[in-house]
């Protein structure tokens, strides 16, 4: 019967991506158990060496006099020994001038081209007009117009630039965690892969995420590669990408906290992850098949753990589409054709089992999920970190990790929406008036070192 040939060609089809989905998850679980995991420590470096500050910015006068302000008044670091330079990219307000007035070198470019009027453009035109200054610099820190780094930022990653790492990425935390309900869920969901994720990869040997603000990188990469090599929508991403590909190694420094501003509505998420999930669904196809043989030529597992991690894109995707169509109909053709138990549906060669046995199936897959994935992770983050998330007391934030299986269904549908866009850069809404006083507590909680394992040293060399 066609329609029994039918059923069983889609259940298998769903076996398959479902087998293919629980993968990924699979490797985020092991994570979560291994949270015990000590912090990963640098030495104390001995020289300070000269770095060099890069942040593109479109439109941000509300915020980018206190970003750059910040750094020169609260950073441990020698003033003499950090320039900051600001990409004022196509604006059309005073960006490049409070950049300035804050002590900024601001560099103004503008391209009618509406295909360069995204951040990788900002940051290529940048990385030129530092390499033509001919000053030597010994790494680059990219930040974002919003982004505020704990005091220590600068210190910490020469300890570990001195350490001999060349890419690392930091802690990334919230500014306005505790703004409302939904930044408390998306701070937690956010933050997640910071403490869970890239303690359990550091300790593990394999490669950091390097995509988000925060970003270190040795100049001689810069240099060598002749500025910014990277013209996509998640440039970042895709530098990192590139960078594994050239044999760099890429590191945690956890205690390095940047502190960025994070949607606080629905309508702000979706515009945020229309971007990443359009730019990262573009990589995947790019540089699946190229990862997938270093993975077998190198032996080397943080290529294919990268492509699992990413795949979380096409998961969402998969979660607004297939999943629900796929489900709906299981559970219809099995109740309208009567084939409640497993016998029944043995009977007329259905390979699957009974509408009974669905239901409880797909309860239970859905219970795991609620609890585990959901709630479980945003309690496990603020039993951990609520001091590095701006929370003066863990129960500030429970709210949001009872709202994380929530905000999990809205990541995935303006993720699986983005799938389908074309994003531009546009001006993004701040939470201007909330910061100073988010930034004081966060940053407090930051230095409250809880587990100081003894201090270690790494020689990374390229591979």
């Amino acid at each position: 019967m066609w329609q029994v040939n039918l059923y069983n060609t889609l259940n298998t089809i769903n076996t398959v991506l479902l087998t293919i989905i629980g993968i990924p998850f699979m490797l985020q679980f092991i994570y979560m158990f291994l949270c015990w995991l000590p912090k990963k420590k640098f030495k104390k470096a001995d020289k300070k060496h000269k770095i060099c500050v890069i942040i593109p910015a479109h439109n941000e006068e509300d915020v980018i006099y206190d970003t750059v302000k910040r750094l020169f008044d609260k950073q441990t670091y020698p003033k003499d020994m950090f320039d900051v330079y600001v990409v004022a990219h196509n604006c059309t307000d005073k960006t490049a001038e409070l950049a300035r007035k804050a002590g900024a070198t601001a560099f103004e470019y503008s391209d009618p081209d509406p295909k360069t009027h995204i951040a990788a453009y900002a940051l290529k035109h940048g990385y030129e007009q530092i390499l033509a200054t001919g000053i030597e610099y010994d790494f680059s820190i990219r930040l974002d117009a919003d982004n505020h780094v704990n005091d220590e930022f600068f210190d910490l990653m020469n300890d570990a630039y001195a350490s001999g790492v060349k890419i690392a990425r930091p802690y990334e935390s919230a500014l306005n965690m505790t703004q409302n309900e939904f930044t408390k869920a998306c701070g937690l969901y956010y933050t997640f892969d910071s403490r869970i994720g890239g303690r359990a990869r550091e300790r593990l040997g394999i490669d950091a995420h390097v995509n988000g603000p925060g970003a270190m990188t040795a100049f001689e990469i810069i240099k060598k590669i002749g500025g910014y090599d990277c013209v996509s929508i998640t440039e970042d991403t895709e530098f990192n990408f590139k960078r594994m590909m050239d044999g760099y190694k890429a590191h945690f420094v956890e205690d390095a906290v940047v502190y960025e501003d994070l949607p606080s509505t629905f309508k702000d998420t979706m515009n945020r992850n229309k971007r990443i999930a359009a730019g990262n669904l573009r990589l995947l196809w790019k540089y699946t098949p190229v990862f997938l043989w270093k993975t077998i030529s190198k032996f080397r597992f943080s290529f294919l753990e990268q492509l699992l991690t990413y795949m979380f894109n096409i998961i969402c995707v998969l979660f607004c589409t297939w999943i629900p169509f796929f489900y709906v109909y299981d559970v219809a053709y099995l109740w309208a054709n009567g084939y409640f138990t497993n016998e029944a549906t043995a009977a007329v060669g259905i390979n699957a089992p009974g509408l009974y046995n669905q239901l409880i199936l797909i309860g239970i897959i859905l219970l795991v999920l609620f609890l585990v994935a959901g709630i479980g992770q945003g309690m496990l983050m603020i039993m951990l970190d609520y001091k590095k998330l701006g929370a003066k007391r863990r129960r500030d934030l429970i709210s949001g990790a009872l709202l994380f299986p929530m905000f999990t269904v809205v990541y995935s549908v303006t993720m699986a929406m983005g799938a389908f866009s074309k994003p531009k850069w546009v001006k993004v809404n701040r939470n201007k008036k909330n910061q100073n006083a988010i930034i004081q507590s966060a940053n407090a909680g930051s230095v409250a070192y809880v587990d100081n394992p003894k201090e270690e040293e790494t020689e990374e060399k390229k591979e």
